[in-house]
């Protein structure tokens, strides 16, 4: 270059990088850089808004990454995940012993609605694995031809043994813990709810809860916004509890507890609903959420390219 590599100072001045031992290394290459390079500030919006076909993308990888992941892995993590479930179940207990004898069941629905996600925001967050999480997210991939049917057996089976085995030790904690946490009659109280019902309205309320965990894992991926994840968890696991629709894993914590504090109840019962809210939450995540959003997005970008080819 035929002049010294100049620097400008913050009232305007310039400075020889060469001369003057006070500029920073890093100022001095910086300053070389702008001889060669044009200085640009990029401006990221990926982060503030997904295309749909770049959250088909994600949660494409998301289940490619379920799908692959080791056994052992997969069965601790979904065993944490029954276990933090827990905490949902305890919260509403102790929000149905206290409050049932006071409020009605409007306020009753409400406080048990606004307890009810916290054990959900704690394992999705924690990157746990939950069976009606998974139930959505890993078809995508199996949708898209990377993975086969096999490994997505695999891995339900595996989460849902996993949750199981979990749901009972967290329920086996909570009733060694009751002297403290004093939610006797709420526990009773909710599996006499869960119970109450014939088997067509809980396959379908399972159907919808399956469908709303499912669509709640799409939103997750549409945001890299911690704050907007667990807001996304909390408003689709609110509207399960304000409909009391049955989530199988939260509902086998809550069965569980049930059964090792009344030894009187029905196991059949308890094994029928256990087996209807699997399947319906199965259902509700792999047909309603990954099929419709998998089938519409990949057929809006089919549409796209002839377009653009005609």
């Amino acid at each position: 270059m035929d002049e010294k590599t100049k620097i400008f100072l913050p009232d305007g001045r310039k400075r020889s990088v060469e001369d003057d031992e006070n500029i920073t290394e890093r100022a001095q290459k910086r300053a070389r850089e702008d001889e060669h390079y044009t200085p640009v500030i990029v401006k990221r919006t990926d982060e503030a808004f997904r295309h749909p076909d770049d959250i088909l993308e994600n949660a494409i990888e998301a289940g490619l990454e379920q799908l692959q992941r080791p056994f052992i892995s997969l069965v601790l993590s979904s065993i944490a995940a029954g276990l933090i479930l827990g905490f949902s179940v305890m919260a509403v207990a102790v929000v149905t012993t206290l409050s049932l004898p006071q409020a009605g069941p409007l306020l009753h629905r409400l406080l048990s609605a606004a307890v009810y996600p916290l054990g959900f925001v704690i394992c999705i967050m924690s990157g746990t694995e939950l069976f009606t999480e998974h139930t959505a997210t890993a078809v995508y991939p199996v949708l898209d031809k990377k993975a086969g049917p096999l490994l997505l057996g695999r891995l339900w089976l595996t989460v849902l043994a996993g949750n199981l085995f979990g749901c009972l030790l967290g329920a086996c904690l909570l009733v060694q813990a009751e002297t403290v946490i004093g939610a006797r009659e709420g526990y009773l109280a909710i599996a006499a709810h869960l119970l109450e019902f014939s088997s067509m309205p809980v396959f379908i309320s399972a159907l919808l809860a399956g469908w709303l965990m499912a669509q709640g894992a799409w939103l997750i991926l549409t945001t890299h916004s911690t704050i907007g994840q667990i807001t996304c968890i909390y408003i689709v696991t609110f509207v399960i509890g304000l409909g009391a629709l049955h989530h199988s894993i939260a509902g086998s914590v809550e069965i569980f507890t049930a059964l090792l504090i009344n030894t009187d109840m029905s196991f059949f019962a308890a094994g029928r609903f256990l087996a209807l809210t699997i399947l319906g939450n199965l259902a509700g995540g792999s047909i309603f959420v990954a099929l419709l959003n998998y089938g519409h997005i990949r057929k809006t970008q089919t549409v796209s390219d002839k377009v653009k080819e005609g």
